[in-house]
């Protein structure tokens, strides 16, 4: 423990985000085990991944934009930064509808999806990068901890309905990974320039909760709970308070 004391923050900080998306391919490579998703486990997984992330959207990254310093009122940064993040996954969404109208639907849904779990593991890295740069060793140590429990979830999360649309497990669990591995030069980027970076947070991080809302609102929700709302609703209740445990618990 001494020895990684005395790194630099930016060292610290690869090292920390090399845990936090090996717990993301840990989630992700679930889905070795599982043959191609049923009808009762696509509304599992869409509807448990959406409460993974609206309760992510919240107490990991809404609930701690507004607790960094910025120029504006925080509602202000906040609020923009959410309804940014918004409108560039319903203008990605039209993108890709006319650039794909014979992709079924279920592709274009896992793609937004990817985008948006990636954008918010940006963030995320990013706060792994500043905490170390502030000096306090061990809450740093234990925001990166708390950050990778709840990747193993997000992990899953992505690669089921990649897995749901079609794709190999093969190549929904390596693009799950690599959702996860954006962290890694998020982290380093956020210790190397943690003088600058304290006023763009809580822009980086309402971006990705807007854009993560607008997926969930968008496919997540009303794909699983047309096929069964019974089912939907509980996937959804317990990935919203799994979700809320881990970010509570440990971040």
């Amino acid at each position: 423990m001494n020895f990684l004391e005395n790194l630099s923050p930016a060292w610290q900080a690869l090292i920390a985000s090399l845990f936090t998306c090996l717990m993301t391919t840990t989630g992700a490579f679930i889905i070795f085990f599982s043959d191609k998703p049923k009808k009762w486990f696509s509304v599992i997984a869409e509807s448990s991944a959406a409460g993974i992330m609206l309760a992510a959207s919240f107490f990991s990254l809404l609930n701690t934009a507004f607790e960094y310093p910025a120029k504006l009122p925080a509602y202000v940064t906040v609020t923009l930064g959410f309804c940014i993040g918004g409108a560039f996954i319903v203008l990605t969404d039209r993108l890709l509808s006319r650039s794909e109208r014979s992709e079924a639907k279920g592709n274009r849904k896992s793609r937004l999806l990817y985008a948006a779990v990636t954008l918010h593991n940006v963030p995320e890295g990013m706060a792994v990068g500043v905490a170390f740069a502030g000096g306090a060793f061990l809450p740093a140590v234990m925001l990166a901890f708390g950050i990778g429990i709840q990747n193993i979830p997000e992990g899953l999360c992505v690669a089921c309905p990649l897995r749901a649309g079609g794709m190999s497990r093969k190549k929904s669990f390596f693009l799950s990974s690599l959702s996860g591995a954006v962290e890694i030069p998020a982290a380093v980027l956020g210790a190397i320039a943690a003088t600058f970076i304290g006023s763009l947070m809580p822009w980086a991080l309402s971006f990705a909760a807007g854009a993560m809302v607008a997926v969930t609102a968008a496919e997540l929700i009303p794909d699983s709970f047309s096929e069964n709302k019974p089912l939907a609703l509980c996937g959804m209740i317990l990935g919203f308070a799994l979700m809320m445990f881990l970010d509570t618990a440990l971040g």
